[in-house]
């Protein structure tokens, strides 16, 4: 019986030793949760942005152009004829030929496009383009300005969706870095403005999301010019 006492009193103890410890991580980890709540609401999450105007450093120019005969000889004699008009017409302009191209025309039967009807005076029609690419945009303005100079050299020149100018950026990679310098520092201005308001400082970043850049006409008066933006999610520590 001691014996049995003895082993029982020895299994009590190391009970309450092992208790105690559960009691004392149990503690610590309550503690750490605590730190951890209290962190996660002191946070501020703030946009930042930045928006630039930017002149374009590409046009692509499509001069589209229509032309008519009866026989398939006398449609490609005038398309000929045309585009060399055309291209004179962009090399006086000041244009150079490596500026310069040609598309394939697109020849349409009209006799046999609308089932044989022969109402239309000539029975071929033909579309095509020449493309301007440059990095001339002023001058390619001014172009787009006095095309009517073609119609007087009796040249049918015709607009389509698809063949539309088109004035580019390609130069984003140059300006990014500084824009998300520029939206992260607004961002971290809001920040700190929150912080004064409530009473801290603003501490390290917890999160930061980059946005897409966009590139649109600053106006459709003004395609030339692109309005460039970025906007930038950023969550700040706040700190007492």
């Amino acid at each position: 019986m001691p014996r049995q006492r003895q082993s029982g009193a020895v299994a009590a103890a190391i009970l309450g030793i092992l208790l105690a410890f559960g009691m004392f991580f149990a503690a610590r980890e309550l503690k750490d949760a605590v730190r951890i709540w209290k962190q996660a609401d002191r946070v501020v999450s703030v946009k930042g942005f930045s928006e630039r105007h930017i002149k374009v450093d590409l046009v692509l120019l499509p001069i589209t152009y229509t032309v008519h005969g009866n026989t398939l000889e006398e449609l490609y004699q005038n398309l000929e004829t045309d585009e060399a008009k055309i291209r004179t017409f962009l090399l006086t302009a000041g244009f150079t030929e490596d500026e310069l191209s040609s598309t394939a025309p697109e020849v349409i039967d009209q006799w046999a496009a609308y089932y044989g009807d022969r109402l239309h005076e000539y029975r071929y029609r033909a579309n095509a383009v020449v493309l301007v690419r440059t990095e001339q945009v002023d001058l390619a303005k001014e172009v787009m300005l006095n095309t009517d100079e073609l119609i007087k050299q009796d040249i049918l020149i015709s607009q389509s969706w698809e063949h539309r100018p088109q004035f580019l950026f390609t130069k984003l990679d140059d300006i990014k870095p500084e824009m998300i310098a520029e939206a992260t520092e607004d961002a971290r201005r809001a920040a700190q403005q929150f912080a004064i308001d409530s009473g801290s400082t603003v501490g390290k970043i917890r999160s930061a999301q980059q946005g897409y850049f966009t590139i649109e006409d600053l106006d459709r008066y003004s395609p030339d010019i692109k309005k460039v933006r970025v906007v930038t999610t950023i969550e700040y520590m706040l700190e007492d």
